[in-house]
């Protein structure tokens, strides 16, 4: 049986060439690098060279940026310690309505411990309205946090207005408002610039770039406060403590630097396949909705509600055919409620349960569009014939 993987925004392959920029670092080059003799000293370096790989993938300078275990933790350390450092100036936190639980939930857990919460809603479009962020900011605003490209529907939010938005009334007076967007999902598959943003914390993950889970990391402009989440080493200049995983930072720093080189490239495969494959989809299957703005979007993703159907069970027939998709949020697995995201676009509880996210990647090709969509028409009649809202369809 061919297996298809189609779940590149839950996590990625690491490439051949960047499993080998790691090797020497998990053999022969194993030193601290806090450490200051040459073992350590080495290190230092490939750690000092991926800072920069990975700072040039965003157009920021080295010493912006903060490396840590992955994306959830550069997202609890950009909000938590910049919301810490600002409290005296006020405890009120904008952000959208489709964040990812790692964004969703910090903000939750301040929500608990005092802090006022505006959730930003989307629109059938998936997408936040500038006008709604201006309407919503107030004098005791601290923070703002709208990620970049969504990871179930990857819609592209307008941050480049938004960070727009925060300079001209940062130049008002407010000093203490900052921007920060999660671009987990956009980066190595979007182009991405600090300046043009006008963020000040960004945060963005590995192995979403064919490179090793546990190692992410949080641009933090110069200038911006913010308190630490882990204590007890001088480790990041002071911002995370704990000893550099050094082969994975060499590997995200040689992963972003391919990424850099080659997103062009991959970008035009990943929609050509992507594109072919929603043609195909909409030509075979009746009854299908799709999630998202069509072209505000990332290359790679495509999200569809199957009608009279559970999303759950479709994604267990197509793993049986030997195709991976994904139900939402990887970091969401486990849970039986539906998507909030889905439900954010104003979809009724039966297409919210029926989505399903398919994901493209660099490596996939034709043939697996044609697989797919052959297990998922076969999936699709299966369920829909033994379905009880076929049945409830048809009788009303």
């Amino acid at each position: 049986m061919r297996r298809v993987y189609l779940d590149h925004s839950a996590t990625t392959p690491i490439d051949a060439r960047v499993v080998q920029a790691m090797l020497p670092y998990l053999t022969e080059t194993f030193g601290n690098a806090s450490s200051i003799h040459q073992f350590g000293q080495e290190a230092r370096a490939a750690v000092d060279k991926a800072r920069r790989q990975v700072a040039s993938l965003i157009n920021a300078r080295a010493n912006e940026i903060v490396f840590t275990s992955g994306g959830t933790e550069a997202n609890n350390l950009a909000i938590r310690g910049v919301c810490e450092a600002r409290q005296t100036s006020g405890r009120h936190i904008i952000t959208s309505a489709i964040e990812h639980p790692s964004v969703r939930g910090m903000v939750e857990y301040l929500e608990q411990n005092g802090w006022t919460i505006t959730r930003l809603p989307v629109y059938d479009n998936g997408l936040v309205r500038v006008d709604d962020v201006r309407a919503a900011i107030r004098a005791d605003t601290v923070l703002i946090s709208v990620m970049m490209a969504n990871n179930e529907i990857g819609t592209i939010q307008p941050v480049k207005e938004i960070g727009a938005l925060v300079r001209g009334r940062r130049e008002s007076g407010q000093k203490h408002l900052s921007f920060h967007t999660d671009a987990v999902q956009a980066a190595g598959r979007a182009a991405i610039d600090v300046e043009l943003i006008g963020c000040d914390l960004l945060s963005f993950s590995a192995h979403k770039m064919y490179a090793p889970k546990g190692v992410g990391a949080l641009f933090i402009r110069r200038g911006t406060r913010l308190f630490p989440q882990q204590i007890g080493g001088h480790q990041e200049r002071e911002r995370r403590a704990g000893t550099e995983p050094v082969p994975n930072i060499v590997a995200f720093g040689a992963a972003a630097e391919l990424a850099r080189q080659e997103m062009v490239q991959r970008n035009e495969h990943t929609a050509r396949l992507r594109d072919r494959f929603e043609r195909e989809v909409e030509a075979r299957i009746e009854t299908i909705v799709f999630n998202g703005d069509r072209r505000q979007r990332l290359s790679h993703v495509s999200n569809i509600s199957f009608r009279f159907i559970e999303g759950e069970g479709l994604l267990i027939h197509l793993d049986m055919q030997g195709v991976a998709v994904s139900t939402g949020s990887a970091c969401s697995s486990g849970t039986l409620e539906p998507s909030p995201v889905i439900k954010a676009l104003g979809r009724d509880e039966e297409l919210a349960r029926g989505a399903i996210r398919f994901s493209f990647g660099k490596d996939n090709t034709d043939e697996d569009v044609e697989v797919a969509v052959e297990a998922i028409t076969r999936a699709v009649e299966s369920l829909r014939a033994i379905s009880p809202l076929v049945r409830e369809s048809i009788a009303t």
